[in-house]
């Protein structure tokens, strides 16, 4: 990134001050290592979100960030709905809802390792994976209103996983304000079969090694011991989330004009927050959240049996499960004022710091009336189960498959910082197609393997889409996200199978 118009306020943030059409300063996470190996891309698209009617202080990139469709990858922006503010598609993304969610095993590393290639196998096969996977379950209507509706929820009262797996799961497994009935026949259709699968491109279900703690309080009240194994689950609302993306972008497109919103870039085709056109979205999206929470419930569910066939009966305590593609209303300090914003996380997670109740929800007044109707409420994101109040929120980072991922804890100084944001992941640095070219995916599970890191994936291109090459240095951007005040370090984890799409 060609960093001569940003002013840099200190060694982790740079400013783009506002010009032109711009409402809001563009901020910058970075270190000048990662601020100059961004494209340029990113910071073109936080101008574009700067200009948005009703932004709330400044748009946001975190240290991950990366080109995206509309909004960077890493990038967080808050609208207030009383200043005109908008709801956009592209502010989060196709995969609504995309998100990791972490379990705790008890057992050693030493335990796994003695049955890695068995249970790499037994995960493989319990768990669907890859482009047009399809699960053992099969949806009807009224079971895909109550999925949609419930989430998590949902999937609990099926007996997929446990009823205090919801007290650790954004919004308690379930976003309220969906609307079902917003949700087309197609992207319905596309979903029928897609339950409990993870999908393809990045995703992954991944075995992992507690190998540094930073934190030991923290670490410990989260279950995380030195040599001790966890299992992450990164997806989201697959077909589903993608087709509701897919159909409200081009809603959106028309929407902006009829309310007479200028855009610098059509992916960034939004409606009014307070409009018949943001309020179907924001349904719609709740909805898709919905089933990106069963989803990554079931999953977990199949992972459990899986380690219960491998290993015995074991307990598998769920540690923490959040989003970070998502669009989500909140209650944040804004100077002397308490604004209720939306905030728009486009790979980029919450990251709630110590003391972080739920905060009310808003009256369903709030809601037009042609659209309040059953849980039609809007969403406000649940705060922290007791055993986090003293600590923060855990903070899940996924990294790239052969590489390090972490734990972070939520910290208060995000909240005037980033609207209690962090970091999701590593980021990429290349495409898929340019990673495919430069690696051959027999050869990078050939590679890990030597390192004892399993892969498991339906495909080899995909691999090599996802070789660990193809994105920056984890530990890097997580050393920024610590020094920047967005979250702080917890736990290291390394990869000891891996099962990708």
């Amino acid at each position: 990134m060609d960093t001569s118009q940003l002013q840099q306020q200190d060694e982790t943030r740079w400013m783009l001050p506002p010009a032109g059409r711009m409402r809001a300063p563009a901020i910058l996470y970075a270190s000048s290592e990662l601020i100059r190996a961004m494209d340029n891309k990113v910071l073109e698209q936080l101008t574009n979100i700067a200009a948005l009617p009703g932004i709330e202080t400044a748009a946001l990139a975190m240290p991950d960030a990366h080109w995206g469709y509309g909004f960077p990858i890493g990038g967080v922006a808050a609208f207030d709905a009383d200043s005109g503010g908008v709801v956009s598609a592209g502010g989060v993304g196709f995969d609504i809802s995309c998100g990791v969610r972490t379990i705790l095993t008890g057992l050693l590393a030493e335990e796994v390792r003695a049955q890695q290639p068995k249970l790499a196998d037994a995960l493989f096969y319990a768990i669907p994976s890859g482009v047009g996977s399809t699960g053992a379950i099969r949806l009807t209507r009224p079971e895909t209103d109550r999925m949609l509706t419930e989430g998590a929820r949902w999937a609990v009262q099926r007996g997929y996983g446990l009823r205090a797996d919801l007290e650790r799961i954004e919004h308690q497994g379930a976003m309220a304000g969906a609307l079902p009935e917003q949700i087309s026949e197609q992207a319905r259709k596309r979903q029928r079969d897609e339950m409990g699968t993870l999908g393809s491109g990045n995703h992954y279900l991944e075995v992992q090694e507690v190998i540094e703690v930073f934190d030991a309080a923290t670490a410990a009240a989260f279950g995380l011991r030195v040599g001790e194994v966890v299992v992450s689950i990164h997806c989201g609302s697959r077909g589903l989330g993608h087709q509701v993306a897919t159909e409200f972008a081009r809603l959106m497109l028309k929407a902006a004009q009829a309310h007479g919103i200028t855009l610098s870039d059509p992916e960034l085709a939004c409606a009014p927050i307070r409009s018949r056109e943001g309020e179907a979205y924001l349904g719609a999206m709740r909805a898709a959240a919905n089933c990106a929470l069963a989803n990554r419930q079931i999953i977990a569910h199949l992972a459990r049996e899986t380690f219960g066939r491998v290993f015995g009966k074991l307990e598998l305590p769920l540690l923490y499960d959040v989003s970070h593609n998502i669009c989500q209303e909140e209650e944040h300090r804004v100077g002397d004022q308490v604004k209720q914003l939306f905030v728009h996380r486009k790979g980029a997670t919450r990251a709630l710091g110590s003391g972080q109740a739920s905060p009310a929800r808003p009256p369903a007044s709030a809601v037009p009336k042609a659209l309040r109707a059953g849980n039609a409420t809007h969403s406000v994101a649940g705060g922290l189960p007791p055993e986090f109040q003293a600590t923060g929120q855990p903070v899940l980072i996924g990294g790239s498959m052969g590489t390090a991922s972490y734990v972070l804890a939520g910290i208060n100084t995000n909240e005037e910082r980033s609207f209690g944001s962090a970091c999701h992941g590593a980021g990429r640095q290349m495409s898929r197609s340019q990673a495919a070219k430069q690696w051959q995916g027999h050869d990078v599970i050939k590679r890990l393997a030597l390192r004892n890191i399993l892969i498991r994936s339906a495909s080899t291109r995909g691999v090599a889409e996802e070789a660990p090459g193809a994105y920056k240095d984890v530990s890097a951007v997580v050393e920024v996200t610590e020094r920047a005040g967005l979250a702080r370090k917890v736990a290291k984890l390394a990869p000891l199978i891996c099962i990708k799409g």
